[in-house]
């Protein structure tokens, strides 16, 4: 029964910025390290940010300083806020956990963000 929904995507302009959620169920959240991947049409799946349990966070090189990722444990939630965001940008972005009780990975089902160039 894990569950990971996305929301905030959508259309903006070069320069333009936009935050992303992942609301997480059925998993111990507090416990959980999460991520949020992209995928551009013919392009590999990569991780663009992630956070764990105790608030470190790691970026791919392409986002740092853009992007940031942060958690809200009561409300079970990660967020990516991107700003300054590039046409490169453009892809549906994933939310991400690993569960070790079930040694397995969860993905959310994509939020397509498109940057308008």
């Amino acid at each position: 029964q894990v569950q990971l929904v996305e929301s905030g995507g959508g259309l903006v302009q070069t320069g333009g910025s936009l935050r992303l959620s992942c609301v997480a169920s059925g998993i111990d959240f507090s416990i959980a390290t999460m991520g949020w991947y992209r995928q551009a049409p013919g392009k590999q799946r990569e991780l663009v940010a992630s956070i764990n349990t105790g608030g470190n966070t790691n970026y791919a090189d392409s986002v740092k300083g853009r992007f940031t990722i942060s958690r809200d444990n009561p409300k079970n939630t990660v967020y990516l806020q991107m700003n300054n965001l590039k046409p490169e940008d453009t892809a549906v972005y994933l939310c991400h956990t690993y569960r070790p009780f079930t040694r397995r990975d969860y993905w959310g089902q994509g939020t397509q963000i498109t940057i308008a160039s």
